[in-house]
């Protein structure tokens, strides 16, 4: 299989680009394609997410540690308790269990790959409680509240 890359319009041949999820998390002009969907011996997913300037990513965490490399772009990554700039060729492991949320830089891009298993848990959005506890940190409560 080959997937030809279109790099004006960030798009590989024969993929959708997809709403990023319908499961009614929050998030702000994010899309997904599935370039590889699992097959033969190798049971996972190769994703690209793209934030339109301004988008972010859903505030989540779950089980599953996935890896991530920036493909296009910079923004900030919110990663546990820490903010970090994240820009093309960047690699990320996100370990399970451990909050996350992409956001791009106003007036920018970011792109990003994303490996994961096929079959895995499925994701969980923050309780008041825990969204208070980030909060108390004034550069997460800056990074979330987008100032």
């Amino acid at each position: 299989m080959i997937r030809k890359f279109d790099s004006e319009n960030f798009k590989w041949d024969g993929v959708d680009t997809l709403v990023y999820k319908q499961d009614g998390s929050p998030f702000k002009n994010v899309t997904r394609q599935v370039l590889y969907d699992g097959a033969y011996d190798i049971p996972c997913q190769f994703r690209y997410f793209e934030c339109l300037p301004g988008g972010y990513s859903t505030l989540e965490y779950h089980e599953h540690t996935h890896m991530v490399m920036i493909g296009r772009g910079k923004g900030q990554l919110l990663l546990g308790d820490e903010i970090y700039d994240v820009a093309q060729g960047d690699f990320i492991e996100i370990p399970g269990n451990t909050i996350h949320q992409f956001r791009a830089n106003k007036g920018d891009y970011i792109g990003f790959f994303c490996l994961v298993n096929k079959d895995r848990d499925k994701v969980k959005l923050l309780t008041d409680e825990q969204m208070e506890t980030l909060r108390q940190n004034p550069k997460i409560k800056e990074f979330l509240e987008g100032l």
